[in-house]
């Protein structure tokens, strides 16, 4: 009897510890089907905008769709598009880290540049002369007959036979005896008009070029002057001969073109986009590459007005003292021009910027993960670094790197906006499946040619 009560009692208590098992396992199935279920019905809320190829992301459509090989449409829904302006790109911090995603401060602070250019030198112009009769002539006898020589002021360089400054010379000689011979004259007006004619013959003399000490002469001996010199008009070195002996010449003949390279100019050529960082009176420095070793310092004195039609450069003019003759006309020289920094700029790395052509665009950080499209305008760049003019603040921060994948989904996504802002436009117009968004054209400013939105958005 004792064995049989036993054995019932053991039966009821795994009667009774089944049936809680069996409770307990219940319930919590049902928790879990409960939760799926509900996991499916959220699912089933949430419709996507339309499918996307998973090969293509430019194939869309509304419906789920098969591409060629088989796979399924990837379904895009409106929280993947994120928020914010048209063209915000999220992206999840795993892929930012595997596309290399990285970020820098737009700061405010000085941006200075050196500009370098190319130049040559050339004598002053104000220290160079060309030589021409006033009269025509021969010429008798040289005194300067090779190039490159170098003379003195006053030199004597050459000596002409003009049959006109022999005819002046002559009347010079005769009013010079009129007027000695009628100063005794009682008449005041017969004297003075005497004195007027010898003055005036004399004034003839200078103006045809007859050197002063040639006419004291002719004063004193009163013995007329064939042979008529040429002197230099200051020290200097003789830069071209334009005749030889027995030459006829005239007023439109070059004797000599002589240069004073005790000063010279060195024109360096800067190209149109370092224009706005040079200014007169910025210092310079300059090396030639014929003197090693040898450093030149000037100033600009004069940046020329206009552009050279060939190598779109502006002339620069530099003044620099030659007192050894060192720099010599033609040399090639290497400039540097110390251009003054501008001070309290807003500063970006130059490879943040995104330049498609009309304009340039920033990628913001907005929060951990996305990325706004923001339109600046550029200022100057220097050294790694562009100023930002409109378009960001001092303190945000914005992509250098990967920004061009960031750009690609960007302008993917703004043309997803801009096609399904225009299909609700159009009254829920379908689109078929495997429909390439090449070639839809949805309004004028968003031409789906090539994902191309605009002509700013080109890249």
């Amino acid at each position: 009897m004792k064995n049989n009560a036993g054995i019932a009692l053991a039966v009821v208590v795994a009667l009774g510890v089944g049936l809680g098992g069996g409770y307990w396992l219940a319930t919590q199935y049902g928790s879990a089907l409960s939760g799926g279920q509900g996991a499916d019905q959220a699912e089933a809320e949430r419709k996507p905008l339309f499918y996307r190829n998973p090969m293509n992301p430019a194939i869309i459509s509304p419906v789920p769709a098969k591409d060629e090989m088989g796979m399924d449409y990837i379904p895009v829904y409106a929280d993947d598009e994120g928020s914010g302006p048209a063209g915000t790109v999220k992206i999840d911090p795993v892929t930012v880290q595997n596309i290399g995603v990285r970020t820098a401060r737009v700061v405010r602070g000085p941006l200075a540049h050196r500009v370098r250019a190319v130049g040559r030198v050339v004598p002053d112009e104000t220290r160079l002369a060309r030589l021409h009769p006033k009269t025509e002539g021969w010429v008798e006898s040289m005194r300067v007959e090779r190039t490159g020589e170098r003379v003195h002021q006053d030199a004597i360089l050459l000596s002409i036979y003009s049959p006109q400054l022999v005819s002046s010379q002559e009347e010079y000689l005769l009013a010079l005896k009129n007027r000695d011979a009628l100063a005794q004259s009682p008449f005041e007006d017969i004297r003075r008009g005497a004195e007027d004619l010898a003055r005036s013959a004399r004034k003839r003399l200078e103006l045809l070029d007859m050197p002063a000490h040639q006419i004291r002469e002719l004063e004193q001996t009163g013995r007329i002057k064939k042979k008529i010199h040429i002197h230099s008009p200051f020290h200097g070195v003789i830069m071209g001969i334009g005749v030889r002996e027995g030459e006829f010449v005239g007023p439109a003949t070059e004797l000599y073109r002589v240069a004073d390279l005790s000063r010279v100019w060195v024109l360096a050529q800067v190209y149109e986009h370092e224009l706005p960082w040079i200014k007169e009176g910025d210092r310079a420095e300059i090396r030639i590459g014929a003197l090693p070793g040898k450093r030149f310092e000037g100033r600009i004195s004069y940046i020329y007005p206009y552009f050279e039609s060939r190598t779109r450069t502006v002339s620069v003019r530099l003044e620099l003292d030659n007192p050894e003759g060192l720099l010599r006309p033609e040399m090639f020289a290497d400039v540097t021009i110390a251009a003054d920094a501008r001070e309290g700029v807003l500063l970006v790395p130059s490879e943040a910027i995104v330049r498609t052509g009309e304009r340039a665009l920033l990628f913001v950080v907005r929060e951990p993960g996305k990325f706004e499209p923001r339109e600046v305008t550029l200022g100057l760049t220097a050294e790694g670094k562009t100023q930002i003019l409109e378009g960001v603040k001092e303190g945000e921060e914005v992509v250098t790197s990967a920004q061009f994948l960031i750009d690609s989904e960007s302008k993917l996504r703004e043309a997803t906006a801009k096609m399904m802002e225009a299909l609700s436009q159009g009254g829920g117009a379908s689109v078929d499946p495997d429909m390439d968004m090449g070639d839809m054209s949805m309004d004028e400013d968003m031409n789906m040619d090539g994902m191309s939105l605009d002509e700013g958005d080109q890249p």
